[in-house]
């Protein structure tokens, strides 16, 4: 059966921008990068502490993500972290917005949204209380 999400994959507006958000910012390794000539787009494998993967691709003149009203589909990402307040102030100190923290009603850990660099809405949820 299944074991886990092995990646989840993005297609990126600006592929620079969101390589730049993705590894810098969100400090994720880099297992591989690969320009794919034919579709005249990059694949940009990271790797997060778990094992999990994000592959970021880019595409000239994909189209803008719907998001507001949500559609139907993948809603959001969420990361899980163990210091949610350290996490939101590095992002706060690369002028990313977030929004205040709140508390699951059913679980009662703390979690916050932010967006990448296209608008797609990533969460952060604390692994403990």
């Amino acid at each position: 059966m299944l074991l886990g999400i092995h990646h989840v994959a993005i297609i990126c507006g600006d592929y620079a921008r969101s390589k730049t958000f993705y590894h810098h910012i969100l400090g994720l390794r880099i297992i591989a990068e690969n320009y794919r000539a034919e579709r005249d787009s990059y694949k940009l494998d990271l790797a997060l502490l778990d094992g999990s993967q994000i592959e970021l691709f880019s595409f000239n003149n994909a189209p803008l993500r719907p998001s507001y009203p949500e559609a139907q589909g993948l809603r959001h990402l969420a990361f899980r972290v163990d210091d949610i307040d350290q996490v939101v102030a590095h992002l706060v100190s690369h002028n990313i917005d977030v929004e205040p923290i709140r508390v699951d009603e059913y679980t009662q850990k703390r979690f916050t949204f932010f967006n990448d660099p296209d608008g797609l809405p990533l969460e952060l949820y604390a692994d403990h209380f």
